[in-house]
């Protein structure tokens, strides 16, 4: 095999791009495919001659890889914030939403090979029978009801991941039932009655795929650590950091790694007919702009999506940091990057939300205070912002997101320079959080009795704060230390003193580099890690529990059970831990890991963690935390770990920053605590993830009707079944053209 590395500047007039997570260079860094090989065949492990440990732990390393059939699925109410709105702004959320939606099929054909073939397979045998439909025919066609409940499960999961990789954790789920009977439920299905060609060729062309976990398919990942839709398969980390070199130094370029010198005809103009699509409701979305800001906002993005444009897409930012106050929030784009192996990349989302005007007012009472709070941060002054740009901060229900996956909060945009410069805005999506984080106590693990009522009543409101502070004056703090393209420096060399060494700061920022461009791989996790530490250093002051209306003994156990929450979510995070590629798959788990770490370290029985035999004699685990020693030796471990990590993310100190990071997110066996055994029984005891279901629009007439679904798989499925019918035949023909073209990559 010779590889070879070939370059192409990007053609402006073909729609759709995909730039980076902080593109403040000007790059429009197209999609590097993946080079996905599968054989077909079966993954039968034989388990006669294993102990029963052994077999325990085989068991719960393959319950990674099925979604369970009595998965939490929750309804995201939006009825009341809806019904608030005036005709004019229903009708800008209308087409606002359908602009999200089809922007979002885009994620199918960021996940996997073979994620667009699978969704269009469940839209046509759902079009011709819902859920409630099809059923009998599973029963004839020799399913059982657990097996056919397997099938809904799987298929919601899907398309409430966009894809067959779950959006948490980018571990593949797979159907939980046999192939066969999968397989004799599609033949049996009035889909492929009517046209069994079709139907065949395409449960051929995804069969293989949807049910492999085979090594390298497990999860999303770059290289041998996984599949990725983002680089082509003879790619390798080394590759990646070239193409990036290469990148940082020109505009409108972009790369893909070739073998025997194969074409890839497709690479201009990605997702030209989804783009389309946006572009015509975001264009029908202008004639109900409330304000100026929001219709050149509109044009901007639309500029973005026709030409592939990112400074369009910037000058679109710009516009929404401008519309302060919307009674109707949205954003849409290219966004984060957590799911690129490389970290550069962004994944298309796109959301619609309605303000909440109660809770808004909280934080707007928080962004009135952030001068106030940003200075007792455990970082020098001169470490941050010269001035603080006072966002938007505002709580919304959602009423449409679409991607991979629903946040409970967000701070963007994404381009440094701009965050740095002009500004950003903050929101808070309440009808998540009133639902993700509902808990049942007897599903509470790893506490200890005495402390499950307590995180019962106090869980959401703790982490609604330290939503509010992690997004404002965590992603919103600190400064990054930048030398222009003329040599100029944004702060002073002669006198800024690095406070780790005591020396004057020696690194920093050239012209076309970003935080995302120095440091990659570890970049999403690092910073979510920096803005959780702000979380908890920062609740701990009377002030700002004071503002979210927390006082006395109620103040104190807020603070209490965020510690013990971020504690738990870091035992927790060793699900999403891979030991076979010592890689992590989800960013903020791996923060919180590292967070637990940290506190760990700091000793003086601030926090236990002890392996125990549960009462149904499996291995279980129990976390303690003292809270009496929260506010002093809890506070001293993050100030000390929060100082270091903003200095050398202000410095570009990418080796000092990288040792610091990967030395906390080590997980092994030899350690004061067996985090790779702790692993196991997390996984032993782990909860799936909730999916949600959302509500359609629909014009009908002068007005915009709200439809509603059942919170079950059903309700999910049918939901996106109604989402597509208008144009159902052409849609599906297009992402199977799409998936096709990219075809060659994948051999």
């Amino acid at each position: 095999m010779f590889r070879c590395v070939r370059w192409w500047k990007k053609v402006p007039t073909r729609m759709g791009f995909e730039p980076t997570r902080a593109e403040h260079n000007g790059l429009a860094v197209h999609r590097l495919n993946h080079s996905a090989t599968s054989s077909c065949r079966s993954m039968r492990r034989s388990q006669s001659s294993l102990s029963s440990v052994q077999a325990l732990r085989l068991k719960m390393v393959d319950s990674q890889y099925y979604l369970p059939n009595d998965i939490g699925i929750s309804k995201l109410d939006c009825v009341e914030a809806f019904r608030l709105l005036s005709p004019q702004e229903k009708m800008y959320a209308h087409y606002l939403s359908r602009a999200s939606w089809y922007g979002g099929l885009v994620v199918l054909l960021q996940t996997s090979p073979e994620s667009a073939n699978i969704f269009v397979l469940l839209q046509r045998i759902f079009r011709k029978q819902n859920p409630v439909q099809l059923e009998q025919v599973a029963v004839e066609a020799g399913l059982s009801s657990e097996e056919y409940m397997a099938f809904l499960v799987y298929a919601s999961g899907l398309y409430a991941n966009m894809g067959n990789y779950k959006s948490f954790g980018d571990t593949k789920f797979i159907p939980n039932l046999p192939k066969a009977k999968l397989k004799a439920l599609v033949w049996a299905s009035q889909a492929f009655q009517e046209q069994p060609a079709e139907m065949e060729v395409l449960w051929d062309s995804c069969s293989c795929l949807l049910y492999s976990l085979e090594d390298g398919q497990k999860q999303l990942g770059l290289g041998d650590k996984g599949i990725t839709t983002y680089f082509s398969g003879n790619c390798t980390l080394e590759d990646a950091e070239l193409a990036q070199r290469f990148l940082d130094s020109k505009v409108n370029w972009r790369c893909i790694i070739l073998i025997c010198f194969t074409w890839h005809y497709s690479m201009l103009g990605d997702y030209a007919s989804l783009m389309e699509k946006v572009c015509y409701y975001l264009q029908q979305a202008q004639a109900y702009a409330a304000n100026d800001n929001q219709k050149k906002m509109l044009e901007e993005y639309s500029r973005s999506f026709t030409l592939g444009s990112v400074e369009a897409h910037k000058e679109g930012s710009r516009y929404w940091i401008k519309d302060k106050g919307p009674i109707v929030e949205s954003y849409i784009g290219f966004i984060e990057s957590y799911r690129d192996p490389f970290g550069s990349r962004g994944e298309f989302e796109g959301f619609v939300a309605v303000v909440n005007k109660a809770m808004s007012e909280r934080f707007a009472s928080l962004v009135s205070s952030a001068e106030v709070l940003l200075p007792e941060l455990p970082w020098p002054r001169e470490f941050e912002k010269d001035t603080f740009l006072k966002p938007d901060f505002t709580s919304l229900d959602v009423l449409t997101f679409a991607g991979s996956g629903i946040p409970a909060g967000i701070n963007i945009p994404n381009y440094d320079d701009i965050r740095q410069s002009e500004g950003f805005k903050n929101v808070s999506l309440g009808n998540v959080l009133a639902v993700a984080y509902a808990t049942q106590k007897e599903k509470l693990t790893f506490l200890q009795e005495e402390d499950k009522d307590l995180f019962i009543k106090w869980k959401g409101p703790s982490f609604e704060v330290q939503v509010g502070l992690h997004e404002l004056l965590g992603h919103g703090s600190g400064k990054l230390f930048v030398q222009d393209d003329k040599g100029k420096f944004n702060f002073d060399q002669s006198k800024v003193i690095n406070p780790e060494t005591g020396e004057p700061v020696s690194s920093w920022y050239r012209d076309s580099e970003t935080w995302d461009s120095k440091f990659t791989t570890i970049a999403s996790s690092y910073e979510e890690c920096r803005a959780e530490c702000v979380g908890l250093y920062l609740c701990l002051n009377k002030q700002v529990l004071s503002i979210f209306g927390h006082e006395g003994q109620d103040a104190e156990d807020v603070v209490y059970i965020n510690w013990l929450s971020m504690v738990r979510a870091g035992l927790l995070g060793l699900e999403f831990y891979t030991p076979e590629s010592k890689s992590w798959r989800q960013a903020h788990m791996q923060a919180r890991f590292v967070i637990l770490r940290v506190l760990l370290e700091a000793g003086e029985g601030l926090v236990g963690l002890e392996e125990v035999t549960g009462a149904d004699g499996k291995p279980d685990a129990r976390i303690t935390l003292d809270r009496s020693k929260i506010h002093t030796v809890g506070k001293n471990a993050i100030h000390r770990f929060l100082c270091k990590l903003q200095v050398c993310k202000s410095t570009a100190d990418v080796e000092g920053g990288r040792a610091l990071y990967d030395n906390y997110s080590a997980v092994s066996d030899s350690s004061a605590h067996n985090f790779l055994r702790l692993r196991e029984t997390v996984l032993l005891r782990k909860e799936a993830r909730k999916l949600f279901v959302q509500a359609n629009t629909r014009v009908s007439g002068d007005n915009v009707e709200l439809v509603e679904y059942e919170a079950n798989q059903a309700g999910l499925i049918n939901s996106f079944v109604e989402r597509f019918q208008d144009d159902a035949e052409q849609l599906e023909a297009d992402l199977l053209e799409m998936s096709k073209r990219d075809a060659p990559c994948w051999c």
